[in-house]
């Protein structure tokens, strides 16, 4: 049976936990109180499994040294068999089950999500793509309970998206939508296309752990604020009034437009929600970029311009390149049902992740 991780810093950290839960101001900062529970429980959960994997190990060895009595009982012989057998089964489920739980946390996690979609190479059929894939998430979030608020689009001429922005509300949102960032690239036959030939056109999607202002501080006068009308297609609610936000950030260029809200302060305050989101990516890759070995063993580094899926509508089939995963129920895919879908990129991140775990 493998060895598993030390088990003494989780050990003691829970003790540290333990003290803290009984003084006297605990609830005195009601979210670090809760940031501390959580953890306490997660680790409470990991020490029990622990205990458990140990105890069905020595069952396991009981039962072995056992077998190696001849002059034993041929139906205790049986049982000890079976014993052994069931002990085993669980035994591999609960050694993956205390792995994850060892895995250090992602702190976005439990984060609410920015999601930026844009149209890619392909022209018109490229944005109509990009609708498809909004609507995709909205379907998906309606099934699971999520919230979506609109932060900012802007629509093409044939009906499609250019680009847009929108923050999923909900609990795990990031957890479950961080390996979405990259190329989505579709091949179709384009409703404009007369001689039925199958084109090929792409969309980016970018995910952003929400960032509060405790995250990233801003300040005022590194910000470039415009306010405008809004124009184009779909801006005829909100062109009434100089309503349209667009924000420059001064030391890193980013530029950020919201034209969505026919208040100019709730489309400032959405625009800079984008920003500190951006902003939040940005320093994290940062971080990332120190430690580049370790971003091969991630299911995706997050980067847009990474190619991760293709969408084949004539033969109704979507594959995922950096698992190789193919599914044949594309349909019900672009119609938010994308658990399967994300179920295996969430296992296949946590192997690599335990598999350097136990390097």
């Amino acid at each position: 049976m493998p060895e598993l991780p030390d088990i003494k810093p989780f050990e003691e950290r829970f003790k540290v936990l333990d003290e803290q839960l009984l003084a006297h101001d605990f609830f005195s900062d009601r979210k670090k109180a809760a940031q501390i529970s959580r953890e306490h429980q997660k680790l409470s959960s990991l020490l029990k499994k622990y205990h458990h994997y140990l105890k069905l190990s020595d069952n396991v060895r009981e039962n072995q040294m056992l077998l190696k009595d001849v002059d034993l009982d041929p139906e205790l012989k049986v049982l000890a068999v079976e014993e052994i057998n069931d002990a085993e089964r669980l035994l591999e489920s609960l050694e993956n089950e205390i792995l994850i739980d060892m895995l250090p946390p992602d702190e976005n996690n439990s984060r609410n999500t920015i999601i930026e979609v844009r149209a890619g190479t392909g022209g018109d059929e490229a944005s109509l793509f990009a609708a498809d894939l909004y609507r995709m998430y909205t379907m998906y979030a309606e099934r699971v309970g999520w919230k979506i608020e609109l932060m900012g689009s802007s629509v093409s001429e044939c009906g499609g998206l250019k680009e847009i922005n929108f923050l999923v509300s909900g609990e795990e949102v990031f957890k479950r939508l961080k390996f979405e960032s990259g190329v989505h690239r579709v091949q179709r036959v384009p409703m404009t296309e007369a001689n039925g030939r199958i084109h090929t056109s792409a969309a980016t999607v970018a995910v952003l752990p929400e960032a509060e202002e405790v995250d990233i501080q801003i300040l005022p006068e590194d910000l470039e604020i415009t306010v405008c009308r809004a124009s184009g297609p779909g801006g005829q609610g909100v062109n009434t009034t100089d309503s349209a936000v667009q924000i420059v950030h001064r030391p890193t260029g980013m530029m950020v437009t919201c034209a969505d809200e026919r208040s100019q302060q709730k489309n400032k305050v959405k625009a800079l929600k984008v920003l500190r989101s951006r902003l939040l990516q940005q320093r994290e890759e940062a971080e990332r970029q120190k430690y580049a070995e370790n971003r091969k063993n991630q299911v995706g580094s997050g980067d847009r311009s990474e190619r991760i899926r293709t969408y084949n509508f004539p033969q109704n089939r979507l594959t995922d390149h950096r698992i190789g995963l193919t599914l044949y129920s594309l349909p019900q895919i672009m119609d938010g049902d994308l658990d399967v879908l994300l179920d295996a990129l969430i296992r296949e991140d946590y192997k690599r992740k335990i598999e350097n775990l136990l390097k």
